[in-house]
């Protein structure tokens, strides 16, 4: 699909699906998953291997199942995403409900930043505009891709739900540095961290397996004080659920690297039974453990399912000094 297909393709999602009736936007898109499901795409079938790690005692239709309700899970993401701009407040605090929320408030009101750290579980804008309605607005960064014009309107989505939004590259804004002013100001940064896409991510231990998860949230928080707190957020029903969980502490011993690491992988553990209650709300259509990777590059390809060309709360791994240039995602 040519850049401007993609572009007019999103528009068109935006201008029709938030007027049309609620239970009809659903069926539709209901209807979009099962038939992406049916086709059993690579996708499709990436979703179904990565779910064999989480649930691995499934026989094969109790997988199928699994992976539909995965699909619908994912559909309902985007649906939800469009027609958010015309939910009401209300309808906001009404439709989440967020468990934890004591240990985001109490580092803040310490004058401490915070960096939530979330995996592609539910619907991470929609936690994100309810979070700014609690009355905490938080800074976040977007991968630019083509085309450009999607891209800024996806920025200005969520600048409009109450989000700072940095572009990666080609801002003129270092990143890194603007990341840890904000944490060091005792402000709140939200970053997804469960995919990494560089070649500096730490080894853990995922369900079992080793795979490579961003060190970024672990090597911010050592560098500005700020209290990380792992996310999850899951579908309990109309409902999207969360929990902020307790915060990671930095080991008193060690190196940085391997305080990173250890950091890094209790971050992990937490994710790890997240996923494993509710694996259907687990959005990873992409190859992630190593054993899958037979290179670096397969891993965040596209497919006519595949998110977006700007995804709501990329990762970054910021190892380099404020002055440096930012890394890649």
């Amino acid at each position: 699909m040519t850049d401007r297909l993609v572009y007019w393709a999103y528009a068109l999602g935006w201008a029709v699906l938030k007027h049309l009736p609620e239970p009809v936007a659903r069926w539709v898109f209901d209807r979009l998953a099962d038939y992406a499901w049916r086709r059993r795409g690579p996708r499709v079938l990436q979703l179904e291997a990565n779910l064999r790690r989480v649930r691995p005692g499934l026989h094969e239709a109790a997988l199928r199942r699994l992976s539909r309700a995965g699909m619908r899970s994912y559909l309902r993401y985007w649906l939800e995403s469009f027609r958010l701009p015309v939910w009401s407040r209300g309808r906001v605090a009404r439709d989440v409900r967020i468990e934890g929320a004591e240990h985001l408030k109490d580092a803040l009101a310490s004058g401490r930043g915070v960096l939530a750290a979330l995996p592609h579980m539910g619907n991470w804008d929609l936690a994100g505009t309810w979070i700014a309605q609690q009355g905490y607005p938080f800074t976040t960064v977007a991968e630019r891709l083509k085309p450009e014009r999607l891209f800024e309107r996806f920025v200005e989505f969520r600048e409009g739900q109450g989000m700072e939004v940095l572009a990666l590259t080609g801002g003129g804004v270092n990143v890194i540095g603007t990341l840890a002013r904000r944490l060091r100001e005792g402000r709140l940064v939200c970053l997804v961290g469960d995919r990494d896409l560089s070649e500096a991510g730490i080894e853990v231990s995922f369900f079992g397996e080793p795979t490579r998860m961003p060190a970024g949230p672990a090597a911010l928080c050592q560098r500005t004080g700020a209290a990380l707190l792992p996310v999850t957020l899951w579908y309990d029903g109309p409902v999207l659920r969360g929990r902020i969980h307790p915060e990671v502490p930095v080991p008193e011993e060690g190196d940085r690297k391997e305080r990173t690491r250890a950091m890094t992988q209790a971050m992990a553990d937490v994710w790890e039974r997240g996923i494993a209650e509710h694996p259907q709300d687990w959005h990873m259509l992409q190859k992630f453990w190593l054993a899958d990777l037979a290179s670096r590059e397969t891993v965040g390809g596209t497919s006519a399912v595949a998110r977006p060309a700007v995804e709501p709360v990329p990762t970054v791994e910021p190892v380099a000094e404020p002055a440096a240039e930012a890394p890649g995602v």
